[in-house]
């Protein structure tokens, strides 16, 4: 998944620090509030609350909060109404950025973005400029300390994964989005452990940036990361591993 991934991976084992703990557990509840409300409040019926649930547990957000989010998605409980915006963008050095966002206030949510995207070197991009470079998939990642690879890549191809690479110290599988599910599945019967297990969006190309112009790519990424609207941000930068270790270290 070119270099985002390995950023991800690399700002994950700093932990979640206490200041952003809380802006993390607010983007959790957005959007546990809004899979419940769009396909109910069951985890075994609803594979989306579930892994939303997953994610919460990971980031030990307090069971209470979990189900009060879920009741104010089902109507259960009185509470705010929260719209899915995807923002287009180009950032420095032309990467293609998806902007995932829920927000209560699109007006003030638009406007804050382009904001960030002036100050930090990106323009905002019309609809399907840049969504069309890029496909949804499962995604699920698995430490290399777990298993070896011979044995895992047999258990998630008969489990329907398209595809298994490996990037760092973890391997990358990729699902379509009915079958991530039963790769997750498939690998709890087997008692193997992932480090990450999501949707996400893959581009079809990548974009080299190095130098200066990556360090920016990398300071617009996480700048829109930290915005309280924000859920995801994708993008395609394909950045050598020396400067995402540098710029993650730097944190």
């Amino acid at each position: 998944m070119s270099g985002h991934s390995k950023w991800k991976t690399n700002k994950g084992k700093k932990g979640i620090a206490d200041a952003k703990r809380g802006a993390t557990f607010t983007k959790i509840i957005k959007e546990l509030v809004v899979v419940a409300r769009d396909g109910g409040g069951n985890p075994d019926s609803n594979p989306r609350l579930r892994a939303i649930m997953e994610k919460a547990k990971k980031a030990n957000m307090p069971s209470d909060n979990v189900k009060m989010a879920i009741k104010r998605g089902t109507g259960e409980l009185p509470g705010i109404v929260y719209e899915a915006v995807m923002y287009e963008a180009y950032g420095p050095g032309g990467v293609a950025i998806l902007i995932d966002s829920l927000t209560d206030n699109k007006n003030r949510t638009t406007a804050e973005i382009r904001n960030i995207m002036s100050k930090k070197g990106g323009n905002m991009a019309g609809a399907g400029s840049v969504s069309w470079m890029f496909t949804q998939k499962g995604y699920v990642s698995v430490s290399k300390d777990t298993i070896k690879e011979d044995e895992l890549m047999n258990i998630v191809l008969d489990a329907g994964a398209e595809d298994m690479q490996h990037e760092g110290d973890v391997y990358e599988i990729y699902t379509s989005i009915q079958d991530l599910e039963k790769v997750k599945q498939a690998l709890l019967d087997k008692s193997i452990k992932w480090v990450d297990a999501e949707l996400t969006m893959i581009p079809s190309s990548t974009v080299k940036v190095t130098g200066h112009e990556a360090k920016q790519v990398l300071s617009l990424i996480e700048t829109l990361e930290d915005h309280d609207d924000v859920q995801q941000v994708y993008a395609n930068f394909d950045i050598p591993d020396e400067i995402l270790d540098e710029v993650a270290s730097e944190e």
